[in-house]
């Protein structure tokens, strides 16, 4: 048995019979313009995995005017989603060198958010008068250059 999933422009196609499914993915091909992207993944708890940057510096250099739109975009959203805070940081440290490696994390860090919504953090108007400061510091983290990375969140 096949089965083919379509919402609006994305298709699955999933079975227990593989020749079936490739017949069936052929058949697509030469009826339609289409691109196979391989095996479904599972969402990421995190959008870039600690010491995974073997692929940023692949393909070719970018036109840096979206790269930039993109993770200017990020950093702003950065503010109440610090769980892409991180990520952001490393992509945006290539703002006028990026490669296609760079933009295919910043497509990792959209997917995160569309596959964890809900998670950010809500301000609310308070009375209290209290500061909660929260810090983390990864010293020479860097593969790259062996910077550290430090992050703090703020809350009045």
């Amino acid at each position: 048995m096949s089965i083919l999933i379509v919402y609006v422009d994305d298709i699955i196609v999933t079975g227990n019979h593989t020749e079936k499914m490739i017949l069936i993915k052929e058949m697509l091909a030469t009826e339609f313009e289409v691109k196979d992207l391989g095996a479904l993944s599972k969402p990421n708890k995190t959008p870039i995995k600690l010491g995974d940057k073997r692929n940023m510096f692949e393909g070719s250099s970018l036109d840096k005017g979206r790269y930039q739109q993109l993770v200017r975009k990020l950093i702003y959203f950065s503010h109440t989603r610090p769980d892409i805070a991180f990520a952001v940081s490393l992509v945006s440290q290539f703002m006028h060198d990026s490669y296609q490696g760079h933009l295919n994390e910043v497509y990792k860090i959209l997917r995160h958010l569309k596959q964890t919504p809900g998670k950010g953090l809500f301000f609310k108007k308070t009375t209290a008068r209290k500061v909660e400061v929260f810090i983390d510091v990864d010293w020479a983290g860097s593969v790259d250059d062996r910077k550290s990375t430090s992050g703090y969140c703020t809350i009045v």
